[in-house]
């Protein structure tokens, strides 16, 4: 498993270097390919993104892995994971053994490790004797950092496919705590153009796109601390250019975190308000784009019946599993959103993701594939009862 986690993540993946998606993805697929399953890439559709110059284009990604098995079975999985990292080529690229039982690398944990250890999972799971009584559907994704804009519907149509329960491969933190609730995640783009003008001769005919930015800037920060548990952050703006002309485009990028749908809408009402404000300024106007691309995910009852199921089974090989709410989000949001309880920690042990200190705790590949295929044992036997774990959605 560490062996096939150190190849792949040998390959750049950054969510925006198509060709490295392209080269990794038949290469996970050919992997996939010794599970009793039909394994398949898919191009995903392409998604709107706004480029510095506030036009919008069509983006289009590496393929979507789907792998698909025993679809009559009486429980059937959802399994969910990403093959993209946050590095873009040529920022982080090397492997290291650290010396004390972990690895540096991009991927090692967020992750193909997890993917590594899932694939294992399966092939044990596929070994025994019940692999009859469960089938399941991967969606693997080339897009999951950067929102699965274009994987989403794959999510989706797996997830309402008959799913019972749903298993994603994040990593776990490296205490070996699994995240419990999420919060909801949006991203939006906020284009602000004004009017140039020589900043010397005639500053009064401009109209300056920055300075909006500015204001709404301050007044989306302004935000956090109104309502429990929302936030928001500014990431980046965009514009201007000589400091003898007046500005005339401004992009404002930002995201937000919410517990509940309920305060998911007044993120999105506030945005909407202070978006509205800037563009009432003379000479501004401007286009909003983006939202919440994944809700909430809630401890609701299915969800703690699920974590104390998976509690329970990590105590029989001596794990006693702890489940933290997390700002964080991942697809596990997505699944949730289509009516799915998951389970979405299920990877290997690390920590420092998203950094070039990123590290994998080896140790814990061969704890965790226990872990999994323990799982996909007792769903298949009947100790963990998926379909009531599901029927509890709605209550």
């Amino acid at each position: 498993m560490v062996t096939r986690a150190h190849g792949w993540s040998s390959i750049n993946t950054g969510s925006y270097n198509i060709d490295g998606l392209k080269t990794l993805a038949p290469k996970l697929a050919d992997a996939f390919s010794a599970l009793e399953a039909d394994v398949n890439l898919v191009e995903g559709p392409g998604f709107e993104t706004v480029g510095a110059d506030g036009r919008t284009s069509e983006m289009h990604t590496g393929p979507i892995i789907q792998v698909q098995s025993r679809p009559s079975a009486p429980i059937q999985v959802v399994m969910s994971g990403h093959y993209d990292t946050v590095f873009p080529p040529g920022t982080f690229e090397t492997i290291r053994d650290l010396g004390n039982g972990q690895i540096n690398g991009p991927g090692m944990a967020d992750m193909k490790g997890g993917l590594s250890l899932m694939l294992e999972a399966l092939k044990a799971f596929e070994a025994g004797p019940l692999k009859d009584r469960l089938g399941y559907r991967i969606v693997m994704t080339p897009d999951e950092e950067i929102g699965n804009f274009a994987s989403a519907g794959a999510l989706t149509e797996a997830a309402r496919s008959g799913a019972h329960i749903g298993m994603t491969y994040e990593p776990a933190m490296e205490t070996g705590a699994m995240s419990g609730g999420r919060k909801g995640s949006a991203v939006f783009d906020i284009v602000l153009h004004g009017r140039a003008a020589h900043a010397g001769r005639a500053k009064e005919e401009g109209r300056s796109a920055i300075e909006a930015a500015a204001e709404l800037v301050v007044g989306l920060e302004g935000l956090n601390g109104q309502r429990d548990g929302v936030t928001f952050n500014v990431g980046a703006i965009e514009g201007g250019g000589p400091v003898n002309i007046v500005p005339d485009l401004a992009v404002v990028r930002f995201g937000a975190r919410a517990p509940d749908a309920e305060a998911s809408a007044w993120a999105t009402q506030q945005v909407g308000r202070l978006f509205e404000r800037a563009t009432a300024r003379n000479g501004i106007h401007g286009h909003l784009h983006g939202g919440f691309y994944r809700p909430p995910k809630p401890r609701n009852t299915a969800q703690q019946a699920l974590f104390d199921a998976v509690h329970a089974t990590g105590c029989a090989i001596g794990l006693d599993l702890e489940f933290v709410d997390t700002g964080g989000v991942c697809e596990g949001n997505n699944i949730f959103a289509a009516g799915v309880p998951n389970v979405d920690t299920l990877g290997v042990r690390g920590g420092r993701i998203h950094s070039n200190e990123e590290f994998v705790i080896v140790d814990s590949f061969v704890e965790r594939a226990t872990l999994s295929a323990l799982i996909l044992n007792r769903l298949a036997d009947g100790r963990m009862d998926g379909k009531r774990i599901k029927d509890l959605m709605g209550r």
